[in-house]
């Protein structure tokens, strides 16, 4: 890996896409455990009410703690992490007797606006459980919007996915340059937390779930309560932590992903 070109992609552009991090064994494994628990769940909750599943599934946690993601994200944050949280997103196709209900999209947002962090600065690993491309609605980036956070209002379009509606708004020049994130099962995408990104609605025959994976350095802490009402249950994944700045936490399955 050349962390590197890595690093100088990122801090340019505020994201990386097409990171391969699992074989097709290990990209299979994922999809049984995730169609497990979408089964268990149901559809509704698996939709976006998955949170902070490593804590409960064995799956989640090692792929929280994959040395390949852990070697991305080192690349752009330093040597030590932490990981913040996991949550799955499922958009799922629209069934056809349901075509005159608002389809299901994320607005232009960016991540930390809510989550009261200071300094403003983390990390997601957005990982692709299913093929994740322009008919089923994937991740779209406008690049090098990462510097800065900006105020949000709500949006006026229904279907949003986001916990509280939130939406930034964007120039026309700014949507026109928007990259995106194409994804095969198996990789990922990383993006800043500053960076404005969103993704139009599913309108494909197929599923579109992907876990985002949230990681901080340790120096980062909480100053506020996040958009869901509760403060973050950090754990150390990678390095040291010389801060404290959280709770300490420990690692459900053990310390894999740890050296």
């Amino acid at each position: 890996m050349d962390t590197t070109r890595l690093a100088a992609e990122f801090e340019r552009d505020g994201f990386l896409c097409g990171l391969r991090v699992l074989d097709v064994a290990g990209v299979a494994r994922v999809r049984r455990e995730f169609d497990a628990l979408e089964a268990r769940e149901g559809r509704e909750k698996s939709e976006i009410g998955l949170l902070d599943r490593h804590f409960d599934q064995q799956f989640v946690w090692e792929l929280a703690t994959n040395a390949a993601i852990l070697d991305a994200v080192e690349a752009v944050v330093g040597p030590d992490i932490l990981l913040l949280a996991t949550h799955f997103f499922c958009k799922y196709p629209a069934p056809s007797e349901a075509k005159t209900s608002p389809e299901k999209f994320v607005a232009w947002h960016q991540d930390v606006t809510y989550w009261g962090l200071e300094p403003p600065f983390a990390v997601t690993a957005w990982y692709a459980v299913d093929d994740s491309d322009v008919e089923n609605g994937c991740m779209r980036l406008i690049p090098g919007t990462h510097h800065a956070i900006r105020e949000h209002g709500t949006a006026t379009r229904s279907g949003n996915l986001l916990s509280i509606n939130q939406e930034v708004p964007v120039t026309s020049e700014e949507e026109a340059s928007a990259v995106d994130a194409v994804l095969r099962a198996g990789e990922i995408s990383l993006h800043h937390g500053m960076l404005i990104h969103g993704s139009n609605p599913n309108r494909s025959s197929r599923r579109r779930c992907g876990l985002t994976l949230r990681y901080v350095p340790p120096s980062v802490r909480q100053t506020a309560i996040n958009s869901q009402g509760r403060r973050w249950r950090a754990i150390r994944v990678r390095g040291r932590d010389d801060y404290g700045n959280f709770e300490p936490v420990a690692a459900p399955f053990g310390a894999a992903g740890e050296r």
